[in-house]
C-alpha cells in the first residue's frame, strides 16, 4: 500500500533540480546519486529539524540556528538528524548570515552521505521550492498523459479480431516488460513481451497461484516479489473464473499500476464472465430490475445474499470515467460498478475484503441484504465524505476491532492491547504523545504542554499514529479502544 505521508505528486530527481540554470544550484558533498528523488522542499532554521520532516524532502536552510564556534560535533548531530528523518538533500544559502557553506558542515554531509547543495545569494528559497514544483507538475502531466495514451492502445487492441494477445501486447510494450494470462488450472494461454528467464517465470507462475480465488479462503486481489530487479506482479481478474495477469517489469510506479489496472479490467472481460453462468445470471436481474423488480427478488441471481456498498473518489479534480471505474471495480473484485457523477459506486461481495485502492478514496458500507441496499448506498456516500474530509484512503462505516470490555480475561485483554497497538510499539514518542493526548481529549496545546513539544510535533505524531494504525482518530470509539488498550497492563 501507499505510504500516506508520499504525497501523489510524482518525486523529481535531484539531479533535475540541479540542472536548472536558472538556480545556480551547485553540490559540494554528498553522493551524485542519480537515484536521489525529492518529494518537496521545507525550509527550517531549528538546530533539530527532526520534529517537522517527512522523508523526502530538500531542506533548506541558511544556518541561522548554527551558534557562534560551533564545532565538528553540532555538525554531525544536526546531519544526522537530517539523515534519520528520511530527508534527502540539504540546501545551505550563502549570505546573509554566513559568507560561505562552514567546512565542517560540508564533512558532516559526506560522511553521512547526504547530498549538500551551495544554495547562491541571488537564489531564494521560495524560487528554489517554486521550481521544484514546477518540475513536479511536468513529471504529473507526463504521467497522466503516458497513463491516457497506453489506456487508448489497451482499448484499441481489445477490439481487434484477436483481442487477448493484442492487449498482453500492448501492455508488455507500455511497461517496457513481459505480461502473461494464466488460465484457471494455471496454464498459460498467451503471453508477450521477452523473456526474463526460468525463475522469474517460476515465481510469477507461484504469485498467480497465490492470488487465484481457491474456494475455501477469500484471495488477495495481487501480489508481487522481486527476481533479478524486475517487479513482477499477478492481477487476479474480476471475472471469477481463475484467470490471472501476470507483469515482470523494470519499475512499478503509480503510472505502471493503472495501465496494468486497466488491462486486467479489459482481460476480465474478455476471458469470459459475459459467456458465463454468473455472467448471465447477471444480466439477468439488470433486466428484471429494469423491467420493475423488486431487489430481493432478483438477489438470488446474483450468487451473494449479502453485499457491501462501495463509493470511491478518485484522486485529485479529474472525474471518473467508465475505463477507471472499471479499473476500480476490478481491484475491488466486482463487475457491479455505476458511475454517479464524479463518485463510482460498486457492489462488492460480503467475503470479498475491501481494501484500500491507489489513486483512490473509498467510503464502504455494512454488509447489507438487498432490502437494506439504499441504506447501504448512504453509509457508504457518508463514509466517503469523512474520508475525504479527513484524508482517509479508506474509511468504513461503523468498523472497529472487538470492544475490550468484552474481553473479560485480563491475559486476552492485553494480548489483544498488544494487537492493536503493534504498529507503534516500536516508538515510545508516539505511544506516548497518542497516551498523553487521549487523555486530554485531544487537545493539541495542553498536549504539547505536557510533552514539552511543539503543537505541530504532536500533530505530526498523531497524524504518524493513524497512519500506522489504520484507524479514524476523530471516531469516539477508535479512541475508546486505544484509551482502554493503552491503560492494559
Amino acid at each position: 500500500m501507499p505510504d500516506p505521508t508520499v504525497p501523489p505528486t510524482p518525486p523529481v530527481p535531484l539531479d533535475a533540480l540541479l540542472a536548472r540554470a536558472d538556480l545556480g544550484l551547485r553540490r559540494i558533498a554528498g553522493p551524485a546519486d542519480p537515484a536521489v528523488v525529492l518529494h518537496w522542499a521545507h525550509t527550517s532554521e531549528m538546530a533539530d529539524p527532526y520534529p517537522y520532516l517527512l522523508g523526502g524532502e530538500l531542506l533548506l536552510s541558511a544556518g541561522v540556528h548554527i551558534p557562534d564556534g560551533a564545532g565538528t560535533g553540532y555538525f554531525d548531530a544536526y546531519v544526522s538528524r537530517i539523515v534519520a528523518a528520511g530527508g534527502a538533500a540539504l540546501g545551505f544559502g550563502v549570505a546573509p548570515v554566513h559568507d560561505t557553506v562552514p567546512g565542517a558542515l560540508v564533512e558532516a554531509c559526506e560522511m553521512h552521505g547526504l547530498p549538500l547543495l551551495e544554495v547562491p545569494p541571488r537564489t531564494t528559497f521560495s524560487a528554489v521550492a517554486r521550481a521544484l514544483w514546477q518540475l513536479m507538475a511536468q513529471a504529473r502531466t507526463a504521467e497522466l498523459r503516458r497513463v491516457t495514451e497506453a489506456q487508448q492502445s489497451l482499448a484499441t487492441a481489445a477490439a481487434r479480431p484477436n483481442p487477448v494477445p493484442s492487449v498482453l501486447q500492448q501492455l508488455a510494450r507500455r511497461l517496457g516488460g513481459r505480461a502473461v494470462l494464466y488460465g484457471s488450472e494455471g496454464t498459460r494461454i498467451a503471453a508477450a513481451g521477452p523473456d526474463p528467464g526460468e525463475a522469474v517465470r517460476t515465481t510469477l507462475a507461484k504469485l498467480a497461484e497465490v492470488v487465484r480465488p481457491s474456494g475455501e479462503e477469500p484471495s488477495p486481489s495481487s501480489a508481487s516479489d522481486t527476481v533479478a530487479g524486475l517487479r513482477l506482479v499477478a492481477h487476479a481478474l474480476g471475472n471469477g473464473e481463475g484467470f490471472v495477469l501476470g507483469t515482470a517489469a523494470p519499475q512499478r510506479d503509480a503510472g505502471d499500476h493503472t495501465i496494468a489496472s486497466v488491462a486486467a479490467v479489459l482481460l476480465s472481460l474478455l476471458t469470459g464472465e459475459r459467456h458465463s453462468g454468473s455472467g448471465a445470471g447477471r444480466s439477468s436481474a439488470l433486466v428484471r430490475l429494469l423491467l420493475g423488480a423488486a431487489p430481493a427478488e432478483v438477489a438470488p441471481l446474483l450468487g451473494e445474499d449479502r453485499w457491501r456498498v462501495v463509493h470511491g473518489r478518485p484522486d485529485g479534480r479529474v472525474a471518473p470515467d467508465p475505463v477507471a471505474a472499471s479499473a476500480l471495480g476490478a481491484a475491488l473484485g466486482s463487475s457491479l460498478v455505476d458511475v454517479a457523477g464524479e463518485v463510482v459506486r460498486v457492489l462488492v461481495p460480503d467475503g470479498r475484503t475491501v481494501e484500500r485502492v491507489q489513486g483512490w478514496t473509498l467510503g464502504v458500507s455494512t454488509a447489507a441484504s438487498p432490502r437494506d441496499w439504499p441504506a447501504a448506498d448512504t453509509q457508504a456516500a457518508r463514509a466517503l465524505a469523512r474520508a475525504r474530509a479527513t484524508r482517509t484512503p479508506l474509511l468504513r462505516h461503523g468498523d472497529r476491532p472487538a470492544a475490550l470490555t468484552d474481553l473479560v480475561p485480563p491475559a486476552e485483554a492485553a494480548a489483544h492491547a498488544r494487537a492493536l497497538l503493534a504498529p507503534i510499539e516500536q516508538s515510545p514518542a508516539l505511544v506516548d504523545t497518542l497516551r498523553t493526548w487521549l487523555s486530554l481529549h485531544g487537545s493539541w496545546d495542553r498536549t504539547a504542554v505536557a510533552l514539552d513539544v511543539h503543537r505541530n510535533t504532536v500533530r505530526q505524531r498523531i497524524a504518524r499514529c493513524a497512519a500506522l494504525l489504520d484507524a479514524d482518530l476523530d471516531d469516539p470509539d477508535v479512541r475508546m479502544e486505544l484509551w482502554f488498550a493503552l491503560r492494559t497492563p
